[in-house]
């Protein structure tokens, strides 16, 4: 039985389309994906099935079915009765989706009280204790009394999924729900999504991930610009496509293990038991390792694992509590961050951020404006942009900038967090592929702090895994790959490595 169906949904914003002629329907107990970069409409066509798209859109479709209920044209107050009890929404960030003031119970609790779907303070916390236990939530008990911000990113996630859950709907839309999640986390929620639809629940799946998609979804939609390019099983889909933008997206997420070059190279640096804790947690643990210059090291882990920590011991913004750090010869390290919108300054351009990384670098005033130009063509982007401040540029045009202001000091050596967390497959893939040519033209020593394993795979030379702040193996990227020594590398390699074919 069709639990939702969508017929000719058309968005437009100044009578311009930006979802064009979109169908799709969902079964109960199937799981279906809509799989395309930023910009393709798939989070426009997902809110517009709640009901939940910006007011100056034009929204239009020919049918809108959710659970026996005709929403082609509901009201706001039709839709407040619908929304969490035939159609449930789990959002991409939980940290921002869950009210920071209320505790994780109240959460979840809400949407049990709206529908009155529970009386009485016994039976609602009877209720919201059964559906923490649901989404496998540890101690549900002391979850339910915790804040969001005490819980890991993953354990935000359950709980927004189990809110999402609590007033039983039959449509369950969960939008990017696994992005920058860890590879054992994102397998687990995954897992869940996937139980969650085989319970009987319909599940739209939204994402980039092709990966993800391949392992969760029964059906996939591909959308780009708007519309519909590509639809059917996942396998026949991903394992054939028919399309040319299907077949980019799968080649920008599979990537062969990289060899490391020919011959030694001179450590650039070497730490030696290096320990850092915050009060009486400790986040790195005994770490003794070295940096090959000219070559690109992957370090990868967990949340809380220590990864970034160690990153931040190595650009000097942490001091250790023992242990060594040598640098040879004294280099140059910049920082490039996970989050390049967080790290520019809003209120200041492109070229502004630029200049003033000049200036800290001792360029002389006169040289500024032609080297910010030389900057931004070094990484691909127009002079024009200088002009933009960060909020008038994209995810991966942002992600640039912030690695034309590393380069700004001219650098030996590059630390990166993370760069390529949340973009979209392409923009990632192009991103790897000028952090590669920036490596050849300037013999950059490279740092790389990532929880994507294809991605460490397709950079690093050699590779260190953390597990609660101690590095468990290290070695050759491919090698560490191929035959995993350490029962959590395994762990790691199997929640990433079973989304591929």
């Amino acid at each position: 039985m069709r639990a939702l169906e969508l017929r000719g949904l058309r968005i437009a914003f100044d009578g311009t389309a930006v979802v064009d002629g979109v169908s799709l329907s969902v079964e109960r107990g199937e799981c279906v994906a809509i799989v395309g970069e930023s910009g393709a409409g798939k989070t426009l066509t997902a809110r517009a099935l709640l009901g939940l798209t910006p007011r100056a859109a034009t929204v239009t479709a020919e049918g809108l079915v959710i659970d026996g209920t005709d929403a082609a044209a509901l009201g706001e107050r039709a839709w407040r009765r619908l929304r969490g009890a035939r159609i449930g929404l789990v959002s991409q960030d939980a940290l921002v989706s869950l009210d920071p003031l209320r505790r994780i119970g109240a959460e979840v609790a809400e949407p049990l009280r709206l529908h009155r779907l529970a009386r009485g303070r016994g039976a609602v916390s009877q209720r919201v204790q059964e559906l923490l236990r649901r989404v496998w939530l540890p101690e549900p008990e002391r979850r339910a009394r915790q804040y969001p911000h005490e819980l890991s990113g993953g354990l935000r996630q359950r709980a927004l999924i189990a809110s999402a859950l609590a007033a039983s709907p039959a449509v369950l839309v969960a939008d990017e729900p696994t992005t920058a999640l860890d590879a054992t986390v994102q397998a687990r929620i995954l897992d869940l999504l996937r139980e969650i639809a085989d319970s009987g629940t319909a599940v739209l799946f939204i994402s980039h991930d092709v990966a993800a998609v391949r392992r969760l979804a029964d059906r996939v939609l591909v959308m780009k610009d708007g519309v519909v390019v590509e639809s059917g099983p996942v396998a026949e889909v991903l394992e054939r496509p028919q399309h040319e933008y299907t077949r980019e997206l799968i080649a920008a997420t599979l990537h062969e293990p990289r060899d490391a070059p020919a011959g030694e190279a001179a450590p650039i640096l070497v730490a030696e038991g290096v320990a850092k804790s915050f009060g009486a947690t400790a986040a790195v643990v005994g770490a003794s390792f070295t940096v090959p210059e000219g070559r690109t090291l992957g370090i990868v882990g967990e949340s809380g694992s220590g990864k970034t920590t160690l990153a931040r011991l190595l650009v000097g913004v942490e001091k250790a509590d023992t242990g060594s750090l040598a640098w040879q010869g004294s280099p140059r390290v910049q920082l490039v961050h996970q989050n390049p919108l967080g790290a520019f300054d809003p209120r200041w351009t492109i070229g502004r951020s630029l200049r003033e990384a000049l200036e800290a670098g001792g360029v002389p005033r006169s040289e500024r404006r032609a080297r910010v130009a030389g900057l931004l063509a070094e990484v691909g982007l127009g002079p024009e942009l200088a002009a933009r401040r960060p909020l008038a540029l994209s995810g991966g045009q942002r992600q640039r900038a912030a690695i034309a202001r590393a380069l700004a000091a001219d650098p030996e050596v590059l630390v990166l967090d993370e760069p390529v967390s949340a973009l979209d497959p392409s923009v990632r893939e192009r991103v790897l592929r000028l952090l590669a040519r920036l490596q050849r033209e300037r013999r950059l020593t490279m740092v790389l702090v990532s929880h994507d394993l294809d991605v460490v795979g397709a950079v690093a030379d050699e590779v260190l895994v953390m597990q609660d702040g101690r590095i468990v193996e290290q070695g050759a990227t491919a090698e560490v790959f191929a035959a995993p020594r350490h029962p959590f590398t395994r762990e790691l390699l199997a929640a990433a490595g079973t989304a591929r074919p």
